[in-house]
């Protein structure tokens, strides 16, 4: 299944915060999967233009409770790049695969904007052994309506200028990043990291932006097919994906709570120990109730 492991994968290895590294070739596409931690599974899912790093703070602070699993998209990270457009639905399938493949038991799938939206697509496939979903400022709740479609052609042509390696670019991703995205000041050190991609990421970011206002980048009609827990955690401040506009969609999630931090787009990077306290709490719900998971019912 792995082409190449980077470093050692024993207990001990895994508690001195050494991190596993493997591309594992799903049914189409090869993904670089990261493993680190001793304990219940979770499967970390980055959005676009990003990378499996966001989650390296996360799993450094919680190793010790949790094996934390993160995932490069394709095109993003060490994973090649495939012919596909990045959408929830694409990513989604992949990790369909990828969790059967796996083969991981009680899970949780902990997925950030696009991330978030391929983990409602995944669990709705009613996949075995899935103990719930942490779904951060997630897309797919926000019907696609002509204002929706104009911000997000309005962002296309801002990645279209990284594209066209306009001089330009830089500075203007860098601006978008402080004032938009990652403005808290816990993110620092990775909104750095993310910021010296952008012009290697603008291509997919512009793909995946138009896609963002088609129809099929909606959904909510799949949440009513989702009955494990889920926790809505969300930046007050995310002005991309405001709660606002995604209250309606995340209502229709039958076992659903929604928790607020300080940021503009990912809680875990930005408001670090309140995510950790609230994710702690969540997930400590799952196994002492012995909530089932989907496919055990």
């Amino acid at each position: 299944m792995s082409t190449h492991t980077e470093t050692a994968t024993s207990p001990d290895d895994l508690r001195r915060n050494l991190f596993s590294s493997s591309l594992v070739q799903t049914s189409d596409s090869e993904v670089c999967v990261r493993r680190h931690g001793v304990g219940p599974p979770v499967v970390c899912l980055h959005a676009v233009g990003h990378d499996g790093r966001d989650f390296d703070a996360l799993a450094a602070r919680l190793g010790d409770s949790f094996e934390f699993i993160t995932v490069d998209w394709p095109g993003h990270g060490a994973s090649p790049p495939e012919q596909a457009a990045p959408s929830s639905r694409r990513y989604g399938a992949i990790l369909t695969t990828l969790l059967r493949q796996l083969d991981l038991r009680d899970v949780v799938l902990l997925g950030n904007s696009v991330g978030g939206g391929a983990a409602i697509v995944a669990a709705a496939q009613e996949l075995p052994r899935l103990k719930g979903l942490v779904l951060c400022d997630t897309s797919g709740l926000v019907r696609p309506n002509v204002l929706v479609r104009l911000v997000c052609r309005r962002q296309a042509r801002l990645f279209a200028r990284g594209e066209a390696g306009e001089p330009g670019f830089a500075r203007a991703y860098r601006r978008y990043y402080e004032r938009t995205v990652l403005v808290g000041a816990p993110a620092t050190a990775r909104r750095e990291q993310i910021i010296a991609e952008g012009s290697r990421m603008a291509p997919l970011l512009r793909r995946a932006w138009l896609g963002f206002g088609e129809a099929s980048a909606e959904l909510r009609a799949l949440a009513p097919r989702i009955d494990c827990p889920v926790l809505f955690a969300w930046a007050r401040r995310d002005r991309s994906i405001p709660w606002t506009f995604s209250k309606a969609g995340a209502r229709r999630f039958p076992n659903q709570h929604v928790e607020f931090f300080d940021g503009s787009h990912a809680p875990f990077l930005e408001a670090p120990e309140a995510f950790d306290e609230a994710f702690v709490r969540f997930t400590a719900t799952l196994h002492a109730s012995g909530v089932g998971a989907v496919g055990d019912r």
